[in-house]
């Protein structure tokens, strides 16, 4: 019986839960012998002229070892865009020099021997900053009135798409337009960002970080620095959760770097909660007007997206996301007609970058948004309106009028399971019931039908890199160039490796996320993991069986073809011919039994899934609460549903939380009001039900697993329910939309103005 598919515990947690975790904070001072720490000076103006700024006097405080401004730096070569279609005049300054454009932008750091002598010194660096109009929102940008760069001339990085045909919606008994916010949320992970970093004599130097991938974060790195990437040694420590913002390397991590060098000393940083509010990545933050036309027989004939994505201040990977978006615009349904178009903008606030789903889940949510209100528009059931445009079930590639290629998908069984789960018929009973007798606490019902693009790097032939050897003493190494942050890698390649070989779970090492050892990967993000990085360690054990196939053949002078694997045996077999074999470990105490190789998928994978999630609000308060969540998450073959659940669940809960409560704020001058977590609320396990979860598993054949990307699919699928059921909640007293978060003020508001009042 194979191993593959069944509830194996995780093997990390036993370290995890009894001696705890080693974040890139907790290295031991042993291997950073005479650190000094970094404390950085940001910038508390969003926008301004940067006239002076004043270290003389945080050079005399205790412990203070050295203050380092702009015109330190000034021989690094300031950061460009990340991307070749963004405005190359938005370079990124390593320390704010002439201006500040974000509220935390770095302006010095200041080196301490002790970490809390730097947070006292860094308040005595006098920064003299002459304010200018902060530009907050996507249509203060727009209007180029303040420009944050102004030798681009503009505040558009970029431009995706051209605007839909003046007939685009000429035919259409209905036509139904709404503007909406997918608002700008903060990723909160456990671990907030973190460096450390020495040089050797050899002119190398070893970074520690917490990241998604240490191959591409070290790729980054020398690419900044303008070094020879083998000069650049770097270590992923544990990781305490990354959700998309912790992809390749921050900028502040390569200054780690560099100001190691310039003081002949390791330096060390680990910024606090506050810092981790305003200077991480954020994620999400479009703003976008969704039409949607059709027949008032429920059948849709035009849809169209159009997206402003709000970047903040310095183009990164949120520079991006909108052709994710544009790309899985029309989801599930075989709308004849599909529209999208974006621009991505600069604002004077935080940088946008992947946040779970990254640019997906934004399609989902306009476009599962747009399908209740054109059911609503048209008075039919939301579930009828997706059933009658939905894609048939498929099992051949199919390409969408925005140019994906899915690989597989049965939606209309997804939703039906996921119906059927929920009781969808008694559900809109018992509202008719509420409604009639005018409660207080109504029934809202909400439904979101979802596909996603997983493992999209592959289009790009980069794929994922694994070894795998057999040692003398019987256990196995595997390298990987995947880089965990919680799913479970150690324990989920282990299976896949003692699946072919035998060998237990627990007698084989998982090694990641150092680039001397794995010196290839593609490392953790757009749930490309299992599908690439298992298998690419599913390749590595077919070669190995095949490597020892041969060796065994010749030490027992039999042809390789009569030779099996006998997983008993954790080696090779004569084929009829009881007690006749060797052992994987005798072959390797023979000859080193190592295989190192390289898998490339020939396509993405596109899960796809159903939620139905029922909420109670309270009309009179406006506060809505999840009583239950079913979902439905197709994400191909499951090689671990233990695991694969804790992704779900993981996802739900990110998804309810923007749905609900979430939301990054600034004021008109671009201060965050949402700094600390009293300010910025997320989901804690009193807000969420116990999630109802309905399987279905529609193998992909794009890898030798059939499996498909789980990470972000609860994330992508929850959020629209939950924004619909709310909704749908209060549909009755006239409310036709709410914007996310749903917070009872916006509920309350939407009610009061649905039924006359202010």
């Amino acid at each position: 019986m194979s191993i593959l598919g069944t509830r194996v515990v995780r093997t990390e947690d036993p370290l995890f839960l009894t001696r705890g975790a080693t974040y890139t904070d907790d290295l031991a001072d042993d291997r950073l012998v005479g650190a000094l720490h970094a404390t950085f000076v940001r910038s508390t103006v969003a926008h301004g002229r940067l006239l002076s700024v004043d270290a003389s006097a945080a050079l005399e405080a205790p412990g203070v070892v050295a203050v380092v401004t702009a015109e330190d730096v000034a021989d690094l070569v300031p950061i460009p865009p990340p991307f070749p279609f963004v405005n190359r005049a938005m370079t990124r300054p390593w320390l704010a020099s002439d201006r500040v454009r974000f509220v935390g932008d770095p302006i010095a750091v200041v080196l301490t021997e002790e970490r809390y002598q730097g947070e006292d010194a860094a308040e005595m660096v006098a920064v003299d900053v002459d304010p200018l109009p902060a530009v907050v929102g996507t249509a203060a940008a727009a209007s180029d009135e303040v420009l944050l760069f102004p030798e681009a001339g503009t505040n558009v990085m970029a431009s995706f798409g051209q605007p839909a045909p003046a007939d685009f919606f000429d035919g259409c008994e209905v036509v139904v337009t709404q503007p909406m916010v997918n608002q700008r949320v903060a990723p909160v992970p456990l671990e907030s960002r973190a460096a450390a970093a020495a040089w050797g004599e050899d002119g190398r130097v070893t970074v520690w970080c917490t990241n998604q991938g240490a191959q591409q974060a070290r790729g980054q790195f020398g690419d900044w620095l303008k070094m020879d990437p083998d000069l650049i040694h770097l270590i992923t420590p544990d990781v305490g959760g990354g959700f998309g913002a912790k992809i390749g390397a921050d900028p502040e991590y390569a200054l780690i770097a560099w100001l190691a060098r310039h003081v002949g000393r390791p330096v060390r940083w680990a910024e606090n909660r506050s810092e981790n509010l305003i200077g991480m990545l954020h994620g999400r933050a479009q703003d976008q007007v969704v039409t949607i036309g059709g027949r008032r027989d429920g059948t849709i004939e035009a849809y169209s997206l159009v997206v402003d994505q709000d970047c903040g201040s310095y183009p990164r990977i949120g520079t991006v996301l909108p052709t994710l978006t544009m790309l899985m615009a029309s989801g599930v349904y075989g709308f004849p007609r599909v529209h999208a178009q974006a621009r991505a903008l600069a604002t004077t606030t935080t940088s946008i970058g992947a946040y779970r789903g990254a640019g997906r889940p934004e399609a989902t949510s306009a476009l599962e948004r747009a399908v209740d209100l054109f059911a609503a528009e048209i008075g039919m059931d939301p579930a009828e309106v997706r059933r009658k445009n939905l894609l048939p079930a498929f099992s051949e590639p199919h390409t969408t009028p925005m140019g994906a290629t899915y690989d597989n998908g049965d939606y209309t069984t997804a939703l039906d399971r996921a119906l059927d789960a929920a009781g969808y018929a008694e559900l809109r009973a018992e509202q008719a019931r509420r409604r009639e007798r005018g409660d207080a606490r109504q029934l809202g019902i909400g439904m979101s039908v979802y596909v996603e693009i997983t493992g999209a790097d592959n289009g790009a032939g980069t794929g994922e890199a694994a070894s795998l050897e057999v040692h003398p003493d019987g256990t196995a190494t595997v390298l990987t160039g995947t880089s965990p942050h919680g799913q479970g890698h150690a324990t989920a390649w282990a299976m896949i490796a003692s699946d072919q070989l035998g060998i237990p779970v627990e007698r084989i090492t998982v090694v990641h996320g150092d680039t001397d050892r794995v010196p290839q990967g593609g490392g953790t993000m757009g749930s490309r993991s299992l599908q690439q990085g298992g298998a690419a360690v599913h390749q590595a054990a077919g070669e190995l069986v095949e490597l020892a196939r041969q060796r065994a053949a010749e030490k027992l002078e039999v042809d390789p073809e009569d030779l099996v694997v006998d997983l008993g045996l954790a080696g090779l077999a004569v084929r009829g011919t009881p007690g006749t074999g060797v052992t994987f470990a005798e072959l390797a105490g023979d000859e080193q039994l190592l295989v190192q190789t390289h898998f490339t998928a020939a396509a993405p994978t596109f899960p796809f899934g159903a939620h139905v999630v029922v909420v109670e609000v309270d009309v009179e308060s406006g506060k809505a609460e999840v009583a239950r969540l079913i979902a439905v998450d197709d994400a191909g073959t499951i090689l671990n549903p233990l695991l694969a659940e804790g992704q779900r669940h993981g996802g739900y809960a990110q998804g309810v939380a923007q749905a609900l409560l979430e939301e990054v704020l600034y004021d008109e001058d671009g201060n965050p009001t949402t700094s600390t977590l009293a300010d910025y609320p997320f989901i804690s396990a009193t807000e969420l039900p116990s999630f109802e979860l309905v399987e279905m598993a529609t193998p992909t054949p794009m890898n030798a697993l059939g499996a498909k990307g789980i990470g972000e699919a609860g994330t992508i699928g929850a959020t629209p329910a939950v924004q619909n059921a709310v909704i749908d909640a209060v549909a009755h007293l006239g409310v036709r939309h709410i914007d996310m978060p749903t917070t009872p003020m916006r509920v309350f508001r939407a009610v009061q103005q649905a039924q006359g009042g202010n």
